[in-house]
């Protein structure tokens, strides 16, 4: 899948297959450091452990390469990965319904663009075309990621305190929130 631009300088989505994820494994762990030296928490503590994230992305391409999760990732007019999005299928049968939205990750000198918004968007369609009709996601509450879900319409469900720690290793709380795709109810 392949997001175009009117404009060609604006980076192109592309969903990646798993072997186009092990390629891409360095350059999404730079995307990754980048973000958590940044302050993003996104599962990950500073500073970062490259080889452990770099790990961390081989070990998604079983799942990409069974279905069970998508991934995109967004390259700039120069052809480095400047953004990436998760799409997890629920497993369990009485789940086949809903998706979580994960690593929603975009560079920082990349940011303030419309990219996460982008990014978000490609996902939310993927995820109605192959029957999903409930997302769900959470994020730091008060995080500039917060801001983005609550003005792409999605709902908040509640907060939990002390839910994840944030790059410096303390707790913060965690804002979940969901997001119908299409008509309610089915196994999709």
């Amino acid at each position: 899948m392949r997001t175009e631009h009117a404009n060609s300088a604006e980076p192109a989505i592309v969903r990646l297959s798993a072997p186009g994820l092990l390629a891409a494994r360095r350059e999404l762990a730079d995307l990754v450091c980048d973000a958590v030296e940044g302050g993003s928490s996104i599962g990950f503590l500073a500073p970062p452990d490259r080889t452990g994230i770099t790990a961390w992305w081989e070990g998604l391409a079983p799942d990409v390469a069974a279905g069970g999760t998508a991934v995109w990732a967004a390259r700039g007019g120069d052809g480095r990965i400047v953004g990436t999005v998760q799409l997890r299928r629920g497993g369990m049968p009485n789940g086949r319904h809903r998706a979580e939205i994960a690593k929603l990750i975009v560079r920082r000198d990349a940011r303030g663009r419309g990219l996460g918004r982008a990014l978000l968007a490609t996902a939310e369609r993927e995820a109605a075309a192959s029957g999903v009709s409930l997302l769900v996601l959470d994020t730091q509450t008060g995080s500039p990621a917060e801001r983005l879900y609550r003005s792409a319409g999605w709902t908040e469900a509640g907060t939990i305190p002390d839910y994840a720690a944030d790059t410096e290793g303390v707790l913060r709380p965690t804002t979940l929130f969901h997001k119908r795709t299409g008509p309610r109810g089915g196994t999709g």
